[in-house]
C-alpha cells in the first residue's frame, strides 16, 4: 500500500506528522497531487491552538482530519463519472464541499450551506497539508496558465474572501478605498480593489512590518499606521471619508475605524472575523447613510471570475507571500503563522 506524509493538528499548538495511505478517487472525485497549500489564520484561531467552535457551532468545527483548506495542484486520477476534469489538469479547490441542494448552495455560496453534508476541506475531511488530495470535481476550479501554484492556493480562499468584499461593495474608478488591517487578507483587498481602478487605496495597520511590506508591493498610494490621528489623517486624504471601507482587522478599534473613516454614504465591509465593535447607531451610521456589508469567503462562481480577472490585470498574489515551507515542516510554518509576525505562510511541495 503507498503512503504519504499528511499533517494533522491535536489542538496544543503543535504539528502531527503521520504516514498514511495514499486516498483513492470515488465517483465524481478526483485525486490532486499537492503543489501548493496555504495556512489561514482561521486554522490557527480555531484548531492549532484549540479545537474550538464558534458562536452558532459550539461544538469543535474540526474533526480530527488532514489539515489545510487552500489547495492547490495536478490531478492524477479521476473517479467514474468525472465529466470536466482530466488528469495533469492544474486546479484550486473551493474548500467547502456542499451539499448541493440548499438555498445557499444552488447560489454557488457553498461556505454557507445548510445541510448536514457541508464539510470543509481540512475541517471536516482531509484537506491539503498531504502530498495528496481527494476531492469532489464540482469543487474544483481550473487554475490559469498565467496563475502559479501559489497563487491559486492563495484564491481559494484568502484572496476570494477579499474578493467578494471588494465586489460586494462595487468598488470603482471614481472610488478612494480604505484597508483596515494588513494582513494577508488586507493585502488581498487592497490588490484587488487597485485591479477594480480604485482612484485611491488607504492602508492602516498596528504592525510597521505590514506597512513596509505594501509600501514594497506598491499596493497603496497612502499608508498610515495606526494612532489617534489616523481617522483625521483619513478624512484629510479623502475629503471627508473613504467612499469604500474594508475592515480586514477583526479588531474592535479597526471596525470602528474603518466605519467612521468612511464618508456619507460610504460602503463598508467587514471581512475579519471574531470579535465586537460597538458604536454610536444615529452619529455613526444612520445620520451619515452609510451601508455596512457582512462578507464570508465567497462564491464558486466568483471564485471562478476572480482567476480570470487576476489574469487579465496581471496581478501575482505570490508575490504577498512572505514565507514558504517544506511540508516536512508544518510545525514551524504554523508557528510562524500563529506568531503573526508574517504575511502568507504557504506549504510548497517539490515534486
Amino acid at each position: 500500500m503507498h503512503t504519504m506524509l499528511a499533517a494533522y493538528l491535536p489542538g496544543n499548538d503543535t504539528v502531527e506528522m503521520r504516514q498514511v495511505p495514499v486516498p483513492t478517487p470515488g465517483i465524481g472525485q478526483v485525486l490532486i497531487r499537492m503543489r501548493a497549500s496555504g495556512i489561514c489564520g482561521s486554522d490557527v484561531h480555531y484548531i492549532y491552538h484549540g479545537h474550538r467552535g464558534t458562536a452558532s457551532h459550539p461544538e469543535p468545527l474540526y474533526q480530527g482530519v488532514v489539515n489545510g483548506h487552500e489547495p492547490c495542484g495536478q490531478i492524477v486520477a479521476v473517479g467514474d463519472g468525472c465529466r470536466h476534469f482530466r488528469p495533469d489538469d492544474r486546479v484550486l479547490v473551493y474548500h467547502i464541499s456542499g451539499c448541493g441542494f440548499c438555498a445557499n448552495c444552488r447560489r454557488g455560496y457553498q461556505i454557507s450551506c445548510t445541510g448536514r453534508q457541508k464539510a470543509a476541506y481540512g475541517w471536516q475531511r482531509d484537506g491539503g497539508h498531504a502530498e495528496f488530495l481527494v476531492a469532489e470535481e464540482r469543487d474544483l476550479i481550473a487554475l490559469p496558465d498565467s496563475l502559479t501554484y501559489e497563487d491559486g492556493a492563495f484564491i481559494s480562499c484568502g484572496i476570494g474572501t477579499a474578493y467578494e468584499g471588494v465586489t460586494r461593495a462595487d468598488v470603482s474608478g471614481s472610488d478612494s478605498v480604505l484597508v483596515v488591517g494588513l494582513g494577508p487578507i488586507g493585502m488581498a483587498a487592497a490588490m484587488i480593489a487597485k485591479g477594480r481602478g480604485a482612484k485611491r487605496i488607504i492602508g492602516v495597520d498596528t504592525q510597521p512590518a505590514r506597512l513596509d511590506a505594501m509600501r514594497a508591493l506598491g499596493l497603496a498610494d497612502y499608508l498610515i499606521p495606526a494612532s489617534p490621528d489616523a481617522l483625521e489623517q483619513i478624512r484629510e486624504l479623502t475629503r471627508g471619508g473613504a467612499d469604500v471601507a474594508l475592515d480586514c482587522s477583526g479588531n474592535a478599534a479597526g471596525r470602528l475605524l474603518a466605519l467612521q473613516g468612511s464618508g456619507d454614504w460610504g460602503r463598508v465591509v467587514y471581512l475579519g472575523e471574531t470579535g465586537h465593535v460597538q458604536f454610536e447607531v444615529s452619529a455613526d451610521l444612520m445620520h451619515r447613510q452609510r451601508r455596512i456589508f457582512g462578507s464570508w469567503v465567497t462564491s464558486l462562481a466568483n471564485m471562478e471570475k476572480c482567476c480570470h480577472d487576476l489574469e487579465d490585470w496581471k496581478l501575482k498574489p505570490h508575490t504577498m507571500i512572505s514565507h514558504r515551507f517544506p511540508l516536512e515542516r508544518a510545525d514551524e510554518a504554523y508557528a510562524l503563522m500563529a506568531s503573526g509576525r508574517c504575511g502568507k505562510v504557504v506549504i510548497t511541495f517539490d515534486v
